[in-house]
Order: structure tokens, then sequence, then C-alpha cells
């Protein structure tokens, strides 16, 4: 098991273990602070994504920016990965076998990351990571707590591009995220902007 950051990354790169891996131009390991106590994670790249290989540089991760500005956040201050590290062909949802292909990755980075918090962007994130029938509409903004790690779920920032009317639930769970991270997190500063 990787050390360190940089150990794991160079092994994740190298990793051909589902065929997504061979089509990438480039893994989209992780992105922000190596330290931080809060983590957000989504469910793969897309196109954008795998040309630069960062997670969340299209137009969801600007809205993503977006959001986290509204709590006094920005990405210096957190840590954002994926479930799968390269992305499924058209943007499509990760498949099963491409999950459980990652899922030592991102097992591997969180371990390394040590947050306090994990806020899951979408349905398959929060499956992934909470309980496999997470129900995004039902339990959006709901906390549960695993292994010492506060865990939450919110719409994915494509979904809210799509479909603007969840913006003001949103917004509540973004507040909540704030609330909480205000009183877990020792490092992080949540000034209101």
């Amino acid at each position: 098991m990787a050390d360190t950051w940089e150990q794991l990354e160079r092994e994740c790169n190298g990793c051909r273990v589902c065929p997504l891996g061979e089509r990438r131009q480039h893994l989209v390991f992780g992105d922000g602070a190596r330290d931080a106590e809060i983590m957000f994670i989504g469910e793969g790249p897309g196109q954008r994504e795998d040309e630069q290989g960062v997670p969340f540089v299209g137009p969801a991760g600007q809205l993503l920016n977006e959001m986290m500005e509204i709590i006094g956040l920005d990405r210096s201050k957190v840590y954002i990965a994926n479930i799968v590290k390269c992305r499924p062909p058209g943007n499509r949802d990760p498949a099963h076998e491409e999950q459980l292909a990652c899922l030592p990755w991102l097992r591997r980075q969180t371990a390394l990351l040590r947050p306090k918090m994990i806020v899951c962007l979408g349905r398959i994130a929060a499956q992934v990571v909470i309980k496999p029938d997470f129900r995004i509409t039902r339990e959006h903004g709901q906390w549960t707590q695993k292994a010492g790690v506060w865990l939450t779920a919110i719409y994915h920032p494509s979904a809210l591009l799509r479909d603007v009317s969840k913006r003001p639930e949103t917004f509540v769970d973004l507040k909540a995220i704030q609330a909480k991270a205000r009183e877990l997190c020792t490092r992080t500063d949540l000034s209101t902007p």
C-alpha cells in the first residue's frame, strides 16, 4: 500500500484493471488540499476532466465552485475525487465493474487524507460510499457516520444544471454542510462570503 500521495498517484496512473484505463487521455486522480478535512466525491470524469486530468473543471465543476463559495469554501480548502478515475465513454454512468475496479484507489486516497467529513456528489457516489440503496431524492442532506467520518450527499452539480428546481433544497443542504464543518473542522476556515 502506498505511503505517500505521489506513490499512490503513480500506481493509479499505471492501473489497467478495467478497459477505461486504455481509453483515457489523462488519469483524473484528484485535486485539492491533501490534508483537507472535507472531501467531495463525484462519480467519474467527463470530457473536460479527461482532457485536463483534473476533476470538476467543466460546467458542473464551475457550478460546484460556486456552491462551495456559498458556504465559504474553495478548492484549495477541500479535496475532490471521483469513484472512477478514468472517463466512461460518452460520459455514461460508470459500470458496477468499473466502480469496483477503482474503489481501492478511492479507499487509499481517503485513508491518506483522513477527512472529517465526506460530501457525495450525486446518487452513484452516495450508493458507493454511503449505502447501495441510497435514494438521492429522499436522502440528500441527511447525515450518517462511518468509521468516525461524517457522510452526506447532495445533488450532483450536473443534475442541478439540468433541473434548476432542485437548487433551493441544495442550498439548504449546503448550509447544513457549512454548519457541520464549523462543528467538526478545526483547520478549515468557513468564513461566510
